[in-house]
Order: structure tokens, then sequence, then C-alpha cells
């Protein structure tokens, strides 16, 4: 990257993301390009956000269509795409309703007043380890003090339950709690997987209290873990879902689903479900069903995980290898997912520290098992003593 470039970075971009070296200038499937013209094997998919590959030319002739039509006209008139769009995602989910937003965000912006509205509650209950945004109501429920102490205080109030552990979360519901809010799996706490009854047990709670379940699919859903929707897996039906990332293979949507409603001037986003982004999101969803991306998710996410703990028997700085479907976190016995970050990037591999000690995978959906064997060589060359 050259001086000039990082100079302009500098003076005009504000500096909430800490950058790797390099400037992508394209990709195509599960690679990605920089402008030097060097090939790197992308096993972080833009976070979560690339499900169906970079540059993929269903969704990219979806988009270039639609734009040639029509872009946003607001949310005060009619729009195809979005009908359209909402069906899909009330057929998947089983919920009836869909508020587009443009990010996770703002997808749990709208579930915490839909929560509020329908409750007539104001406390949320959310999870050690939790990630839910960083806009002012979604920072409430995130766990990570750190993050939120510059902005304190903020809004709604939440106690934070220990993940995992029904009790904790028993002991802290009281006469104004609105709901809880649980991912499915911990993304950005290190690839967190829960026990295999938890979240059927936090529903029961939910039913049993009278309060709501917000399940967070954020990163999760769209087919990352071998399922549309994580939560499917446990045989429950949330009240409120939330979802964005690989919605629309990087397009910025987001959305929040449930048989509740808001009404008119309860809320709103002039730009959330465009004309744009849901055609995206069609096209998205289509692809991933006709070329049944979801069993490959789980395919080939089993397989490199099994290598991957192969791997863990001879290279001591691996601790464990969890996760599901193609979101996959490798636990290390030592603070070092950075340096190993480093090291892959490199050697042509993108991946990501979720944690001080967890490298994290969220390559497309259209892994093959021999992207996978690249990607375990270029890791076990980095993780060598």
């Amino acid at each position: 990257m050259s001086d000039d470039l990082k100079l302009l970075d500098s003076t005009h971009i504000m500096p909430t993301y800490p950058r790797q070296d390099l400037i992508l200038e394209k990709g195509s499937g599960c690679y990605v390009f920089d402008s030097d013209g060097n090939k790197y094997l992308d096993f972080f998919g833009g976070l979560a956000t690339c499900s169906v590959g970079h540059a993929n030319p269903e969704v990219t002739k979806a988009i270039a269509d639609q734009a040639k039509k029509l872009i946003s006209v607001s949310n005060l008139y009619y729009t195809e795409p979005q009908i359209r769009l909402a069906k899909k995602l009330s057929d998947l989910s089983g919920l009836k309703k869909v508020f587009f937003s443009h990010s996770g965000a703002d997808a749990n912006e709208a579930a915490i007043k839909l929560a509020k509205k329908v409750t007539g509650k104001q406390e949320f209950i959310a999870f050690s380890g939790a990630f839910h945004g960083r806009t002012t109501g979604s920072l409430a429920l995130t766990w990570n003090q750190k993050i939120k102490e510059p902005f304190l205080p903020l809004a709604p109030a939440a106690k934070f339950a220990t993940y995992n552990d029904t009790a904790s979360l028993e002991s802290l519901i009281n006469d104004n709690t609105a709901a809880v809010i649980v991912e499915p799996i911990q993304g950005e706490a290190g690839v967190v997987v829960p026990d295999k009854n938890f979240l059927s047990e936090v529903r029961k709670i939910c039913t049993l209290r009278g309060i709501l379940m917000i399940v967070d699919e954020v990163q999760t859903g769209i087919g990352r873990t071998g399922t549309f929707f994580a939560y499917s897996r446990s045989n429950i039906k949330p009240d409120i879902v939330t979802i964005a990332k690989g919605l629309a293979n990087g397009v910025p949507i987001g959305a929040c689903l449930s048989d509740y409603n808001l009404e008119l001037g309860e809320h709103g986003s002039t730009l959330g479900g465009n004309s744009l982004s849901c055609a995206a999101a069609n096209a998205t969803i289509d692809y991933i069903e006709k070329n049944n991306l979801m069993s490959n998710a789980e395919g080939v996410g089993n397989y490199l995980m099994d290598r991957l703990r192969a791997l863990q028997e001879s290279t001591p700085l691996i601790k464990d290898v969890r996760g599901q479907g193609l979101m996959i976190g490798i636990v290390l016995q030592k603070p070092e997912a950075a340096k190993i970050v480093k090291l892959t990037l490199s050697d042509g591999l993108l991946c990501n520290n979720a944690a001080p000690n967890v490298v994290r995978l969220l390559p497309p959906l259209i892994a093959t098992k021999e992207q996978a064997d690249e990607c375990l060589r270029i890791l076990s060359k980095a993780m060598q003593p």
C-alpha cells in the first residue's frame, strides 16, 4: 500500500478499524486480489457478508438489472423486490412480518422497540460475551464493557446472564423484563457454541415467564451454519429474529422478523429495504437454495473442522476447534491470534482474530474441500513453533 494512500486514509477517515496493510481491489468466488495483483484465499468473507462468493454472476446481474430500473424511492411506495423478499423471509422463518433496515445493529434497534411496545416493559437480558451492535441501543445489549465505557449511560436497561447457564438467566428476570436476546452462536466472543439444549431451555423460560425471546442471527443466519437460521436446529420459534450480514452478499441490508407489528409512525428507515438491496438479497437466497449451499456449508465445514482437529494433535498451539458449518473458531493456547492472522496474510490467506486467542474462519458458502485444504496448509505453516 502506498504511503500517499495511507496519508489520505489517516487524514480523512475516522480511525475506527484496525486495518490490514493492503488494498483489496477485486474478487472472484473465494478469492480476492490486492492493488498489486496478489491473490488471497478469502476465508473471512467480509465478516460473514460474502455468502455466495465475490462477484457472483447471478447476484451481480440482479444488482445491475435493478440499478438500471430503480435503486431507491423510500418506503412511501410499494416496490416489488421488497415485497418478494419479505415473503421469502417469512416462509423461511415462519414469522409473518418483516421490517427492513440497513444493518444488523439497525435490525436489533427495531427489535428493541418492538419488544418494548409489545410487552410495555423496559428491561432486557443479554448474555456474557454477547455482541449485538454499536448503535446506542444495540450497544447497551453488548457485553464488552471496554467499547461501551465512553458512551455511558446507555439505554435500554440491560442485565447479563452467563451464556449456557439458564439458572443465571432465571435469576435476573423480574416484572419489568421485556425480552431475552441471544445469539445461537456467539461470533464476536470467539465462535462460542451453546450446549445442545440451551436455546430450547431459553425458549421454555421465556414462554413460562411471559417475556419475548429475540434471536440475533446477524452473523449466523442465511445458511452459514448449515441451516438458513441456526436456531432451527433447536426446534424453536423465537418471537423476534434479526438478520443482516450475508443476506445480500455484501450489499447493506438488515431485517427484523416477527409475528408482532410495528405500526405507522412507530419506526422507519429511508433506505431500509431499498430496491437494489432487496434485488441482491432475493438473488442471494435463490442462489443458496438452487445450489444447495447450506448442505455445502455443513459438509465443507465439518471437513475443515475434522482436519483442524487432526492438526491439533500435532500442533501444540491449538487448544480447541469449535463451530458449526462455515463458522469456525480455532482456539489457541496463547493470545496469539493476531500474530497468526498476519502470518497467514503474508502467505495468501484472509482470516480474522475474533478474540486474542481465537482465529475465526467465515468463508463464502461456496467454499470447496480443496480450498479448505489450501486454508489448512497456510494455517498449519503459520502455527508451527
